[in-house]
């Protein structure tokens, strides 16, 4: 028998029904989180119960809705199990000493006036041989937070400059499989895609790099922490743990897997494993509190050394180590599954390809075809909170406008980088955002601002396309 909710007359929705939900989230989000600071998880909800009445106004069923959103769900489980296995592999990180050894001795090394530069240096580098920005953050943009901290300072700065440099590698590197997307979707060829970048991405670093280094000599990231009191800290990092080079074996292992191009998650369970090993045989933990560290997250209660007395730690070190566990990731998650439910429904509705289509329209020249495609991949950040997305159907959408404008493929592969790729990690309800506040503890509208390559490669981008530089003919191409 035929449902009685099920409706013959599906048509497409107009403009103006389709903007309504992304207007409202637009308008909900920055009022509700950003002036009243409410939670996202429930504003999110709201919006996506407004683009269910569009839905069902076109004539998309409630059994319709919930398919695609499950579907939505599914695709994005691969991510959301990633989220949850930092959260275990963080706890017994911490538990291992893994952790605690590199902001050790990160301390002694890093010049607090220029941590910035080289938060975004070392993550750069560390992306470029990974291809990936999530392993970059995992692995030493958690220790780089860890030694900013313990120097003071600003930590909302030094995730942005970390997240910023692990995309600079995400994007150019020939391993990163956004950087292996973009050319696909928008049909030039790797590396040719990969050199055309450098015209937006290196303006975009240097800019980086000069702001960070000028905030860092002025003196306006903090970093004013006591000798003593930084002294005091390592005196007791010693004293809690026993540092050897073998703990460094569980981030080389990610950082192998990575190289190697082995799936995420295996190579993330066996590092916790490795970790918590260590955290046995080295440390002084019993198997149940490092269990207790792998899902509710790591106390420096929980260690038994010998001289050390939990309770004269410094504050600092409280705040420092007290972290991890798959329980912490669990409001990340949520996120994620509400940001799914606004996405699954607007997709079915047919919302997003009436907004991408109509913004088309408006690409008279060759600088509002480049602006049409940022809007479109900031859209569809916005709207899906999906890298993968942000750069697939702006792909598909502009692939032949811009063969028609007589503009080289890797002109759209670029900008498909510059405000797709590097972009979805400033919402803070993609799963890009969610995983960078779980790795580094920073919200991610704090951070943003500091995550300077960003935001400033699709602005250097525009430039390009009003004024013709660095934008390649194709007949260039097929020189």
């Amino acid at each position: 028998m035929q449902k009685t909710e099920e409706k013959t007359n599906r048509r497409m929705p107009t403009f103006t029904e389709s903007v309504i939900p992304i207007i409202a989230m637009m308008v909900i989000l920055t009022v509700g989180k950003g002036y009243l600071g409410y939670a996202t998880e429930p504003l999110l909800l709201l919006v996506a119960a407004i683009a269910g009445l569009i839905a069902y106004r076109v004539g998309v069923t409630w059994d319709e809705m919930m398919d695609e959103i499950c579907q939505k769900i599914a695709k994005g489980m691969p991510a959301i199990l990633i989220l949850t296995c930092v959260g275990a592999l963080v706890g017994t990180w911490m538990a291992s000493g893994t952790i605690p050894m590199m902001i050790y001795y990160g301390v002694q090394i890093v010049n607090p006036t220029f941590m910035l530069v080289t938060a975004f240096l070392i993550t750069a580098v560390v992306s470029i041989v990974t291809g990936t920005s999530w392993g970059s953050v995992a692995t030493m943009g958690v220790a780089l937070m860890g030694i900013a901290s313990t120097l003071g300072v600003n930590l909302a700065a030094t995730a942005g400059a970390v997240i910023a440099g692990s995309y600079f590698g995400d994007k150019i590197s020939p391993l990163s499989d956004t950087t292996n997307l973009a050319p696909v979707a928008a049909g030039s060829t790797l590396y040719e895609h990969i050199a055309h970048m450098f015209w937006t991405t290196v303006p975009a670093t240097i800019i980086s790099l000069v702001v960070y280094a000028f905030v860092g000599l002025k003196g306006n990231i903090g970093g004013d922490v006591s000798s003593e009191a930084v002294s005091t800290m390592l005196t007791q990092l010693d004293g809690m743990y026993n540092f050897n080079i073998l703990l460094i074996l569980p981030v080389l292992l990610i950082l192998a897997g990575s190289i190697f191009k082995k799936p995420t998650l295996p190579v993330m369970m066996a590092s916790t494993v490795l970790a918590g090993a260590e955290a046995l045989i080295f440390q002084n933990i019993n198997l149940k509190n490092l269990l207790l560290a792998t899902v509710k997250g790591f106390k420096i209660s929980m260690l038994t050394t010998p001289g050390f007395d939990p309770a004269t730690a410094a504050p600092q070190i409280i705040k420092l180590l007290n972290r991890g566990g798959m329980a912490e990731i669990m409001g990340t998650t949520l996120l994620v599954f509400c940001a799914f439910c606004f996405a699954g429904i607007m997709s079915k509705a047919g919302c997003l390809e009436v907004v991408l289509q109509k913004i088309l329209t408006f690409a008279k020249s060759t600088g509002d075809l480049i602006a049409s495609t940022v809007a479109s991949c900031i859209t569809m950040g916005l709207c899906t909170g999906n890298s993968y997305l942000s750069i697939l159907i702006p792909g598909e959408m502009f692939r032949d406008a811009y063969k028609a404008r007589g503009l080289a493929a890797k002109n759209l592969s670029r900008t498909l980088e510059d405000a797709g790729t590097v972009f979805v990690p400033l919402v803070p309800w993609s799963a890009a955002g969610a995983y960078m506040t779980a790795c580094t503890g920073i919200e991610t509208l704090d951070y943003a601002p500091w995550a300077i390559l960003c935001y400033t490669g699709f602005i250097i981008a525009l430039f390009y396309g009003y004024t013709g530089i660095g934008i390649a003919k194709l007949e260039d191409e097929k020189k």
